[in-house]
């Protein structure tokens, strides 16, 4: 950051946006709770540059910008480490692999059409 610093404002705000993160996290999972924090984010960073925009360079909203542009590029790496482990899990394959020797040896194979009541000399 420059030498001015984000407002208490939204420094709260984001703070809440973190809290809110965490507990979905905890309830369903980090790639719903990057998602959901990223559009809080979002909303708020369009907000600051609109506020930027009507009240011209000079004022804090600058830093605000910059403090939320942070917070997002914080989320997104969240996200993206999701994204690299989230990797279907196996409960354990040596469980698995006794199953398939637990398997029939010889399985019943398809010995095609069989006439009915018919000798087989023919």
């Amino acid at each position: 950051m420059g030498t001015e610093k984000a407002t208490d404002e939204l420094i709260d705000m984001i703070a809440s946006i973190e809290v809110r993160r965490r507990k979905v996290e905890r309830e369903a999972g980090r790639a719903a709770a990057c998602g959901g924090a990223l559009r809080s984010l979002q909303e708020l960073l369009d907000r600051e540059k609109e506020a930027l925009r009507l009240s011209g360079p000079g004022t804090e909203h600058a830093a605000n910008i910059e403090a939320v542009t942070a917070e997002v590029n914080k989320v997104k790496r969240l996200a993206e480490m999701t994204g690299r482990l989230s990797l279907p899990k196996i409960a354990h394959p040596a469980q698995r692999e006794v199953s398939l020797r637990d398997a029939p040896r010889n399985p019943s194979r398809n010995r095609g059409r069989r006439t009915m009541g018919r000798s087989s000399g023919r």
